[in-house]
């Protein structure tokens, strides 16, 4: 152990399969990451550990590159972590990479900027195998339809038409850098770079301008329920499992948004 109060602040990567889980977010009588992490970095640092999350996922929500700080009096050198949890993590959740901060820095607070990722297989035949990690839309999307109602809305904007009932964020207020669809044969996937994003706004979003894709909204009216800052008149929330946390950002600006990774 070092010696008592010279406790290190710790970042890690994390990287997981949300299906089996009930969220990141530690949870009464359900499975989540977040318990998970808990547990087994408590196990390997020899102490209870409490970790934050930059990203409050939802069940079924998946993650390339969620951040989690923590403290922690634990002698381990930082950069034998990630191994080190191969062996009592689960298969579905990985410690990417770890790196000692400053005290002040926060998983949550300190992060400047996000990106999702959010997946649509758009084929008349259904995937099973694809089932968790995609949302599986049959009729066909003109994605170019898409990408200008996306553009409408890049710009610090009200997205309170995009925000979930109960929400409990005060400001709809938000800023988003980019957002863009490309599609790679059946596949449809979305980019969105924000300084933070409300809840449901990203599911919401996608949920609505399929609905421009199919033909059913057309852009005019897509641009009057942005403006209209109404959740009832936007389209249905695109179920989670298509959704991907890929990166979180502090200070740092965003790369490679022209080069999406493939599907997996």
């Amino acid at each position: 152990m070092t010696p008592a109060g010279d406790r290190r602040n710790l970042k890690l990567i994390v990287a997981y399969d949300g299906s089996g889980y009930h969220g990141f977010q530690r949870q009464l009588n359900a499975l989540t990451v977040q318990q998970v992490l808990e547990e087994k970095l408590s196990l390997l640092l020899g102490e209870t550990v409490a970790v934050a999350g930059a990203a409050r996922t939802d069940a079924g929500v998946h993650a390339y590159g969620q951040v989690i700080s923590l403290r922690t009096a634990g002698a381990i050198p930082v950069d034998r972590i990630p191994a080190a949890t191969r062996g009592i993590l689960p298969r579905d959740i990985a410690v990417l990479s770890a790196a000692a901060v400053t005290s002040d820095f926060h998983a949550r607070f300190s992060a400047t900027g996000k990106i999702y990722l959010y997946r649509i297989l758009n084929s008349p035949h259904p995937d099973p195998i694809m089932r968790n990690y995609v949302w599986q839309v049959e009729r066909a999307l003109d994605d170019g339809l898409i990408n200008l109602a996306l553009e409408m809305l890049v710009g610090e904007n009200h997205f309170g038409a995009f925000q979930a009932a109960g929400s409990s964020a005060r400001n709809p207020v938000r800023t988003l850098y980019s957002a863009r669809c490309v599609r790679r044969d059946e596949q449809l996937e979305f980019q969105f770079h924000g300084n933070g994003f409300l809840y449901h706004m990203i599911r919401n979003i996608v949920g609505t301008v399929t609905e421009v894709g199919a033909g059913k909204i057309s852009l005019s009216d897509f641009a009057a329920i942005f403006a209209g800052r109404d959740r009832k008149q936007a389209g249905a929330t695109a179920p989670p499992n298509g959704l991907y946390l890929k990166e979180v950002f502090y200070e740092k600006p965003a790369k490679n948004l022209d080069n999406p990774p493939d599907f997996k």
